[in-house]
């Protein structure tokens, strides 16, 4: 009898491993803690594979649960997002430029036809007089950041991009460097035409300029 009661609690404790804490658990390994799968978080990168993604899927590889840009050129998503939260994190090397591009069509500059949230070393010897628009966090050509809070080359960052409707926030680290409100913008910091920033949805995508960049942990809750 005793017997019969555990292989039947064994069975009963498998059983429990196959259900909804196991689903948790899984996608836990994909970056999302068990508050975001609450939430209602997914991962958009499963650290083995480019499902998911299309563009230049040989430019950017899985390497031990890390995107790299090796450095590749576009990757989108497969699907398209209107209003979200996208947290990832990223690590450069010296001089490092890539972008976030997002409510963007693929096949166009995500700058102007989207929108370029920028992923770039603020620290690097190239960048040293650029536009206040231009450094890392900025919506690129419209909106500058707050700097100062990107961690050292070479050290892992978090990012949490929010879309909802006009409002742009961009969070670094914990601190929240642009907070905008993009229908009272009437005038862009760059005076040049961005006729797709207030698109109501798009693509999200990196956006590689030339050197490696690597991404983990990218999970996506839509609004």
């Amino acid at each position: 009898m005793r017997l019969t009661c555990l292989v039947g609690a064994a069975l009963l404790a498998g059983a429990s491993l196959l259900g909804p804490d196991s689903a948790t658990r899984a996608q836990a390994a994909d970056g999302l803690t068990p508050e975001e799968v609450k939430e209602g978080f997914v991962s958009l990168f499963d650290g083995k594979t480019m499902d998911g993604w299309q563009g230049d899927t040989r430019g950017y590889v899985p390497e031990d649960g890390v995107m790299v840009c090796k450095p590749g050129g576009n990757v989108y998503t497969k699907k398209e997002y209107g209003d979200f939260i996208f947290r990832f994190e990223f690590k450069l090397v010296p001089n490092a430029n890539n972008g976030v591009g997002i409510r963007t069509p693929m096949g166009k500059n995500a700058a102007y036809h989207g929108m370029e949230i920028q992923v770039l070393d603020d620290s690097g010897s190239h960048y040293q007089k650029l536009q206040p628009y231009q450094y890392h966090g900025s919506i690129y050509g419209v909106v500058p950041c707050k700097r100062g809070h990107q961690k050292p080359v070479g050290q892992w960052n978090t990012q949490e991009i929010y879309a909802k409707g006009s409002h742009v926030k961009i969070t670094l680290n914990g601190t929240v460097i642009v907070d905008a409100d993009l229908s009272k913008i009437t005038e862009t910091m760059d005076h040049r035409n961005h006729p797709g920033l207030h698109n109501a949805k798009g693509y999200i995508g990196f956006l590689g300029h030339g050197s490696r960049v690597e991404f983990r942990n990218l999970r996506i809750k839509e609004l």
